[in-house]
């Protein structure tokens, strides 16, 4: 199983950007999705998640301007950020979690947001 996130890039402070993550598995068969960043001398840390229920949770920074959705037909789920801030710089990594039979914990390549203030 691979996972390959892309959509990162340089965006001014306010604006908008959308992050995908696309999977070679269905993602029906992960019992969760979620999004982390890593941002320079940082540890990384958890974003926002979605259950294969669509339950989604988000760290307090991000909530009401990120959303984390997800397109079953499309087997990807994405981050939608908007309002960004110089702070949400950082390399973003996405993330499945699937019976350890189908592979367990998976993670992508990181996919680098720049916000310019």
């Amino acid at each position: 199983v691979q996972l390959q996130a892309y959509g990162g890039g340089l965006v001014q402070a306010g604006g908008s950007q959308r992050l995908s993550c696309a999977s070679s598995m269905n993602i029906f068969r992960f019992n969760m999705m979620a999004w982390y960043r890593q941002a320079p001398g940082k540890e990384r840390e958890l974003v926002a998640t979605i259950t294969n229920s669509d339950n989604t949770q988000y760290t307090d920074t991000v909530k009401g301007r990120f959303t984390i959705s997800r397109d079953v037909a499309r087997n990807t789920w994405y981050l939608q950020m908007n309002s960004l801030k110089s702070e949400d710089t950082a390399v973003y990594y996405c993330k499945g979690e699937a019976p350890y039979r189908l592979g367990g914990m998976i993670w992508g390549q990181g996919t680098e947001v720049t916000v310019s203030s």
